[in-house]
């Protein structure tokens, strides 16, 4: 397996420098697998048992940037890493302030020289004192990235804008020394100096759009509490640390405080505000005996909780871990994207260089030639093509996180789009999920020693129908049975030994029944009916208790909307059920699913996929339970109800957070759209070089025209991805 981490990097300029730290950290032993954001600025990487993270530093100082220690989770962290791109941020602004107050009057002095008032024009020497300090001060950065990376073997973004407005400083002293005052008007001083700022401008608008990216993890970060009120034994209360909570511990929630931990209600009621984690707008009353979640807020009475998961195993955790994994992830598209990156700065350098010999060979002159090829260099631009993938795919993943929608990685986003059927299982994915008791037929014994044996072994399962029938137990004051040697036979029953007799709960087949009375109901009814058998351990012949159960589970108002929209997105619908095929066909016919299986064994499920992906379809299945868990693992897109199991979720690629159906059309359609966004960011990278590095070799283009465009690729491109932040669940 190895260990998993995401370590932040420094210094990296463009996707260049990413592919060179990417490079550095993969031929690291040890390392055996690297991917770093460039939007993110994180390089995640997965390590033998063993590995020193001080070697990949090391590794990646030797390439020419810094990587830092893995953050610690929880809010701490958050505000730490808040209060360092706030000081970040106000440096580059105050950068981009003080380069405009310096090269403003020389652009201004520059339009009325060309509008023909050269009394209002700066004198060389003005331009100097003003030129000098934005190319060598404030440009300073520049020079360093430039120094680092070619010291290394490589070439960058600072590379270009290093040579490209060198080239403009120096031509424009060597054209004052040899011209003297004759110089006037012809230098280029404003045009380096322009460049510089507008790079800068870009650089600060490029961060601010980055940061926007990435809203959905700092929430998330911040929604940890880094405190909680531990209920003692002695019946007391005392303030400790939210790490300090170990399993079983019982914590008190005041109103307006956030839930420091997973748990079960033990006292109190109140409603909880769980938006940012499940995406529900609207709080949902929770009393004794209910799940809360930690992160989730509580907003008007006064809860106990006991923990059932805390620190990195709550939800609250995995949740942030999930959308941070997925934000790391590269498409296809990407890799090729990185491909280029990696030789675009040297392909530009030799763009630059012949078409300076170009222009110098038609007789353009040394200052047209020249310009020209500052041109090429300054309107190159590979921090687009590097920003194309990782900012959509932070956005999307971001929003479809506050709808209440997991992606695990840029894998799932990729294979949604090409999914032709979509596979429901039924119960707690489009019915409740919460079944409840309707009838008892005992063919032999009473029916309230038929409910207590199937109670006793339910009792340890997490099936709703387990819980249904250990609910009507208790309501009905049947008396609780020890069991032992609990098995769970998946998709088939369950069993135990219940006092000295051997129990079997689930299909008739499993249960050893007969055909008989028990089965005739299901076939007239919606009810769905779970077999039990209760015989002497020793002999299994006398005192048998046998009959069966029979449940109703009501189907989600949202569900046929939700199959109906998903038909509107093209995409097949069908339903593998284990219930029994009468029980199935008339739910699949309620919700208008033509193509239905019923007493679909969970291998079954996972055939009939199988058997789908023969036949050329994509298909991706959508499950809550343990027997889903082969379907979801085998399916295209493995979509998990997050109601449901753990296993459930740790097996599908998209996690619902809320059991609402409508929830399913939403986690395709934001998929698409992310997908979408990554095409057209491409695109717009792509055909901005395509088209500007030939309109500057060519002479279309000024230094200060091209340093413009090549500022604002980027910015164009994150800003395009942010427009997924507007992306809402229909």
């Amino acid at each position: 397996m190895g260990v998993a981490l995401q370590l932040p990097v420094r210094g990296m300029t463009c996707a260049a420098c990413a592919s060179r730290v990417e490079a550095a950290l993969r031929e690291t032993p040890g390392v055996r697998e690297a991917n770093v954001n460039l939007a993110l600025e994180t390089a995640a990487v997965v390590l033998a048992e063993g590995t020193s993270t001080g070697v990949l530093a090391e590794r990646v100082a030797k390439a020419g940037y810094a990587l830092l220690p893995a953050l610690s989770p929880g809010a701490a962290a958050a505000n730490d890493q808040d209060a360092a791109d706030a000081r970040s941020r106000d440096a580059e602004r105050r950068a981009v302030v003080v380069a405009s107050v310096l090269t403003v009057p020389m652009i201004v002095g520059m339009i009325f020289y060309q509008l023909g008032y050269e009394d209002l024009h700066l004198m060389p020497a003005a331009e100097v004192l003003l030129a000098t300090p934005v190319q060598f001060v404030l440009g300073a950065r520049f020079y360093r990235g430039a120094a680092a990376a070619l010291r290394h073997g490589a070439a960058n973004m600072d590379v270009l804008v290093a040579l490209g407005t060198s080239a403009a400083y120096f031509y424009s002293w060597y054209l004052l020394l040899a011209l003297g005052a004759a110089a006037d008007g012809e230098l280029y001083f404003e045009a380096s100096a322009t460049i510089i700022t507008l790079v800068l401008l870009g650089k600060y608008l490029e961060t601010r759009a980055k940061r926007a990216t990435s809203t959905a993890i700092r929430k998330l970060a911040t929604l940890r509490p880094q405190r909680a009120l531990l209920r003692l034994a002695d019946g007391s209360v005392r303030e400790t640390a939210a790490a300090s909570v170990a399993v079983g511990d019982v914590v008190v929630v005041r109103p307006g405080e956030h839930v420091p931990v997973d748990g079960a209600v033990v006292a109190g009621e109140s409603d909880v505000d769980e938006s940012l984690l499940t995406g529900e707008s609207v709080p949902v009353h929770k009393g004794v005996g209910d799940v809360v979640t930690g992160g989730a807020v509580n907003t008007t009475g006064h809860l106990e909780v006991r923990a059932t998961r805390v620190g990195e195993d709550g939800m609250l955790a995995r949740v942030a871990r999930t959308v941070a994994e997925a934000q790391q992830g590269k498409a296809q598209a990407q890799r090729l994207a990185d491909r280029v990156s990696s030789v675009f700065v040297p392909v530009v350098l030799v763009v630059a260089g012949a078409t300076f010999a170009f222009w110098l060979a038609l007789g353009g002159g040394f200052e047209a030639s020249l310009i020209a090829a500052v041109s090429v260099l300054v309107i190159a631009c590979p921090c687009a093509l590097g920003l194309a993938t990782p900012t959509a795919v932070v956005v999307g993943t971001g929003a479809a996180a506050r709808a209440g929608i997991l992606v695990r990685d840029i894998e799932t986003l990729e294979r949604v789009r090409g999914v032709t059927a979509i596979a429901f299982d039924k119960t707690g994915t489009l019915t409740e999920g919460r079944p409840e008791v309707v009838r008892i037929v005992a063919e032999e014994g009473s029916e309230d020693d038929l409910l207590a044996f199937a109670a006793a072994v339910q009792r340890h399962s997490e099936h709703p129908l387990a819980k249904a029938i250990v609910a009507c137990a208790e309501a009905r004051g049947v008396s609780a049975l020890p069991a032992s040697g609990f098995r769970n036979h998946v998709g088939r029953g369950v069993s135990a030994v219940v006092v000295g007799k051997s129990v079997r709960v689930g299909r008739r087949e499993f249960a050893g029944m007969a055909d008989g009375a028990p089965a005739s109901g299901e076939t007239e009814t919606d009810e769905t009916m779970v077999w039990v058998v209760a015989e002497d351990h020793e002999s299994g012949a006398s005192g048998t208790v046998a009959g069966a159960i029979a449940f109703a589970d009501a189907l989600r108002p949202q569900a046929k909307r939700a199959v109906e929209e998903l038909r509107g997105l093209g995409l097949r619908p069908l339903m593998l059920s284990g219930d029994a095929a009468p029980v199935a066909q008339r739910a699949a016919a309620a919700l208008g699913i033509a193509d239905v299986r019923g007493g679909v064994l969970p291998e079954d499920k996972a055939a009939v996929l199988r058997e789908l992906g023969a036949k050329g379809e994509r298909v991706a299945m959508v499950g809550d339970g343990v027997n889903d868990a082969p379907a979801l693992a085998v399916a295209d897109v493995g979509i998990a109800v997050g109601s449901g199991t753990d296993i459930a979720m740790e097996t599908a690629g998209i996690t619902l957070m809320r059991p609402d159906p409508m929830l399913i059309p939403a986690a395709v359609a934001v998929s698409r759209a992310t997908l979408r966004k990554i095409k057209q960011n491409l695109f717009w990278a792509f055909v901005y070089n395509v088209v500007g590095i030939p309109a500057a070799a060519l002479g279309f283009l000024s230094p200060t025209v091209a340093g413009a465009a090549m500022a604002f690729s980027s910015v164009c491109v994150v800003g395009n991805s942010l427009l997924l932040r507007r992306w809402r669940p229909r």
